[in-house]
C-alpha cells in the first residue's frame, strides 16, 4: 500500500484533528505543508477526478485569501484549467486537509 499523502497546515484546527486521527489509527503518512508545497496542476487534476467532487469544492471558501481575492465572484468566470492553475500556485486557497490514500482522495474533514 502506498504511503498516505496529507496536505495540511499546522496552524489549522481541522488539519490537526485529521492528523491526530491518523496517528491514533497508526497510519503512516507524509505531511506536506499545503501553503508551501501545494499539489501540482497534474496532481490536482488527478485528485479532483479521484475525489469525484466538483472542482469548486477544492476552494477554502472560509479562508482569508479566498475573501481578499474576491474568489466567490471570480470562480464563476474561470475555466477549470484556470482554477487548477490558480490552486496549484496558492495553497492557501485550497480546502484542507487533502488526504490521498492510494486510490481515494478526501478533501476537508467530515464532521
Amino acid at each position: 500500500m502506498s504511503k498516505i499523502k496529507f496536505y495540511g497546515y499546522k496552524k489549522c484546527d481541522t488539519c490537526r484533528k485529521a492528523e491526530a486521527d491518523l496517528i491514533k489509527k497508526k497510519k503512516e503518512f507524509e505531511f506536506i505543508d499545503i501553503t508551501l508545497n501545494p499539489p501540482t496542476e497534474n496532481e490536482l487534476k488527478q485528485y479532483v477526478k479521484k475525489s469525484k467532487l466538483e472542482l469548486k469544492k477544492f476552494f477554502n471558501t472560509s479562508g482569508v485569501q479566498y475573501k481578499e481575492l474576491n474568489m466567490k465572484d471570480k470562480v464563476k468566470t474561470l475555466s477549470d484549467d484556470q482554477i487548477i492553475k490558480l490552486l496549484s500556485n496558492n495553497g492557501r486557497l485550497i480546502k484542507r486537509p487533502i488526504i490521498v490514500d492510494g486510490e481515494s482522495v478526501t478533501v476537508g474533514l467530515s464532521k
